[in-house]
């Protein structure tokens, strides 16, 4: 059971129903890797709404789950040892798996296999990604210097020919779709908030596009976009 004793983050956004897992999130591409697997996996979640902003992910309470400042992050009651915090989307993503079984493969082959794709996107495609978008959209845009424009778009371009080729014959980027899809496709997808898909090719790319909009159509997807927040956020 989760208590404000161990997991103070819980007087900030009260858990609603004890017993399930606490979701602490905002509808970015790091944000709804979480709230998709648990929609996929069919876990019991309350999701609260954690802004971007210092007052929140800076906050005591925040802090006392994630010291990095960052969302996603979770409070399993029912953790393999008893109630278990953890932050990091990819870490959650392979707690998750590992607890239900699914998305992962049955084998050790497979789960390699899906954990390098996962590793892709949170080593390369997600931070590149990412700093592309703050060059082009973001405070970054102001620099006039174009040489950290050209080196994140230029990276972008060439790890989506990444994927474009690992999806040549297959729907999902490990074989069977997985958490390694739940991570990278919502990553694929930013590219049109931060309006870049024109700078990187999107459009001459076949098997992506294909992938992002297979992806968005799983009903799992389409319920976990947002995050809904039990106190009363939107």
């Amino acid at each position: 059971m989760i208590d404000a004793a161990n997991f103070p983050i819980t007087e900030r956004w009260p858990a609603q129903d004890k017993s399930v897992i606490q979701l602490y999130s905002y509808p970015t591409p790091n944000g709804v890797k979480i709230s998709i697997a648990l929609e996929e996996m069919g876990l019991p979640y309350e999701a609260h709404l954690v802004t971007l902003s210092d007052d929140d992910v800076k906050s005591p309470a925040f802090l006392s789950l994630n010291p990095n400042n960052k969302i996603p992050a979770i409070v399993d009651p029912n953790g393999p040892d008893g109630p278990i915090g953890i932050f990091e989307s990819g870490a959650i993503l392979l707690y998750l798996a590992e607890k239900t079984g699914k998305f992962i493969g049955t084998t050790a082959t497979d789960k390699a296999r899906v954990t390098q794709w996962l590793m892709f996107q949170m080593g390369g495609l997600g931070p590149m990604l990412g700093q592309m978008g703050f060059f082009y959209k973001f405070a970054g845009s102001q620099i006039e210097d174009p040489r950290p424009r050209e080196r994140y778009r230029d990276e972008a371009i060439r790890l989506l020919n990444v994927l474009e080729k690992q999806l040549d014959g297959q729907d999902w980027v490990a074989g069977d779709y997985s958490i390694a899809d739940m991570a990278i496709a919502p990553w694929v997808n930013a590219l049109e908030f931060y309006g870049t898909k024109d700078e990187v090719g999107y459009h001459d790319l076949k098997n992506v596009p294909a992938y992002v909009e297979r992806f968005f159509a799983r009903p799992a997807v389409q319920k976990a976009k947002t995050i809904p927040d039990p106190n009363g956020s939107s």
